[in-house]
């Protein structure tokens, strides 16, 4: 039984691990805002749009590999999880394939945020900001809400 607990408490760590993809990403540089009608209501400039727009193109076959790559260790995660009785050097090896999935995505997408971000005005970065919590966090209050959240 002893033997079981590291497995177990491994197994209940990932259990985020796994449902994360089934998740919806509700942060703001996760959504793709660039699609829908507060670029119209931010004012931004025609080469404004423009601009956007080439990044989101520029990015977007990579994110799709990335997201492909997280899928695929996720799944090899999942099968490693499924096996009686695990292997635990496979079972880790496959956490950290998933942790480096996870890991080059999410710095793909903070790269493309910061581009997004130097191609707006500082005025219009902190109302998509502001837009962003109001839509991610409707239940806090207005004040959290300003300061960008709970933990600000």
């Amino acid at each position: 039984m002893k033997k079981m607990i590291p497995i177990l408490c491994a197994f209940m760590l990932a259990l985020p691990i796994m449902a994360w993809p089934q998740v919806k990403q509700e942060r703001l540089e996760l959504t793709p805002w660039w699609d829908r009608p507060v670029v119209r209501s931010l004012g931004l400039s025609d080469d404004q749009v423009k601009q956007v727009r080439a990044i989101i193109r520029d990015s977007r076959d990579r994110l799709i590999q990335l997201r492909a790559a997280v899928a695929s260790a996720e799944g090899a995660l999942s099968d490693e999880f499924g096996e009686d009785p695990i292997n635990r050097d496979k079972a880790e090896a496959a956490i950290q394939r998933v942790v480096a999935a996870r890991g080059e995505l999410m710095r793909a997408i903070s790269q493309m945020s910061l581009r997004l971000r130097q191609v707006l005005t500082y005025s219009q970065w902190q109302e998509l900001r502001k837009r962003g919590a109001e839509r991610v966090l409707p239940s806090l209050p207005a004040r959290q809400r300003a300061r960008g959240g709970v933990g600000n």
